[in-house]
């Protein structure tokens, strides 16, 4: 079957990547009869950019003008048999898109059975920095992939998972194919923590959710066979500037190589100073924020983050890479940087600097902030950690 995005790339070539041809040609699937106008408003692009995708994917025989642009028969197929769309029930995908809150009668439904689900999830292990977030926070998180238009037929990666993301995508599936329908949508979870693994494989087969796990310390480099397989990843890493670095690290490194690919991350508000040195760390790593969106997450017992976390969705560019590659040595969870003394060498001028409690700086993030005391370099490398007594 003709690849039409790819047939309407050949020649349009956006600067926003491919997934944009990929939404338009959604949004005729899904409103049949939509304008230019309203195609340009649903990508975020100029109208002229909008009717340009439009004539390439009439070219193509995806779409057809009629009273505005639908799909033509041969794009149906498309979107059903190659992205999974067969059997949804476009009427409530339509009003969920529209929802902005948990209101709507299928998600209430579709919470109280989350809600018992979650009563039975293990105990968090707070040495690694784990913490119960509400069914309502993983089921948002479950409705910002839809919005995202990274839920249907795609394959989607949750780094770490103690908070049943995967559960609540698979359950959202669920209402929004009531027949089986055709989705291709594959849910993958990488954890440490084998109770929570075990506990998700035995929700999935009694629910038949399309859930896959791997056991896995994110330590290590990923297994090579999830290198460069999914369309987006979740992540709600320790709330040190090593954690998310490493976390959403390992995620980069299993997505596809292409440009707009979403980075779901969520992380406890911070200073300024703290943000600036995460946002340094995107920067490296070659990924850009779309959104920030702030209280989006709420914890059971997380006092010390206030019970909120937010919610910061990045972009994959051209230049995405992750920061970490190798085997990873630094302190890693908050407990492991409290009780540290590490000694960092400036990437530039091979200058060692003494980090931790009886350092000159106390974290990393202050380090990197400050910059190299010889030279002012805010790169460094680990060579060598011990634990306080």
């Amino acid at each position: 079957m003709r690849n039409f995005i790819e047939i309407a790339n050949e020649s349009v070539r956006l600067e926003e990547g491919i997934s944009i041809i990929e939404q338009l040609l959604l949004e005729c699937y899904m409103n049949p009869g939509i304008s230019t106008k309203e195609l340009a408003r649903a990508a975020l692009i100029p109208i002229p950019v909008a009717a340009a995708v439009k004539r390439e994917l009439i070219k193509a025989g995806a779409i057809e003008q009629d009273k505005g642009a639908r799909c033509s028969m041969r794009g149906r197929v498309w979107v059903e048999e190659q992205w999974g769309y067969r059997g949804i029930n476009k009427k409530l995908y339509q009003e969920l898109m529209a929802c902005e809150d948990l209101s709507h009668p299928e998600l209430h439904n579709l919470l109280v059975v989350l809600k018992e689900i979650m009563i039975h999830r293990p105990m968090v292990d707070v040495r690694i920095d784990q913490s119960k977030c509400t069914p309502e926070t993983s089921l948002r998180r479950a409705l910002l992939c839809l919005r995202q238009q990274t839920l249907v037929g795609k394959q989607i990666l949750c780094v770490g998972d103690d908070d049943l993301v995967s559960i609540s995508i698979g359950l959202l599936l669920q209402v929004l194919f009531p027949n089986g329908g055709h989705s291709k949508t594959i849910v993958q979870v990488i954890d440490v923590d084998e109770r929570f693994l075990q506990y998700i494989h035995d929700i999935a087969q009694l629910r038949q959710l399309p859930i896959q796990y791997v056991h896995h310390d994110l330590r290590e480099q990923l297994p090579a066979r999830l290198h460069g397989q999914f369309d987006c990843f979740f992540t709600d890493p320790p709330y040190t500037l090593q954690g998310m670095s490493l976390f959403v690290s390992r995620g980069i490194s299993a997505l596809r190589k292409r440009k707009g690919l979403p980075i779901f991350l969520s992380f406890a508000h911070k200073s300024p100073d703290f943000m600036f040195a995460m946002q340094r760390e995107f920067i490296r790593m070659g990924i850009t924020t779309s959104a920030t969106l702030p209280r989006f997450n709420e914890y059971e017992g997380a006092e010390i983050i206030a019970n909120r976390s937010q919610m910061i969705i990045l972009k994959t560019t051209e230049r995405t890479m992750p920061e970490c590659k190798g085997r990873f040595m630094d302190a890693l969870y908050t407990g492991e940087v409290r009780q540290t003394i590490r000694k960092y060498q400036c990437k530039r001028c091979g200058n060692k600097i003494t980090v931790g409690i009886q350092g000159k700086m106390a974290t990393i993030e202050q380090l990197k902030q400050r910059g190299c005391l010889s030279c002012g370099n805010d790169s460094f490398h680990l060579i060598s950690k011990k634990k306080v007594k």
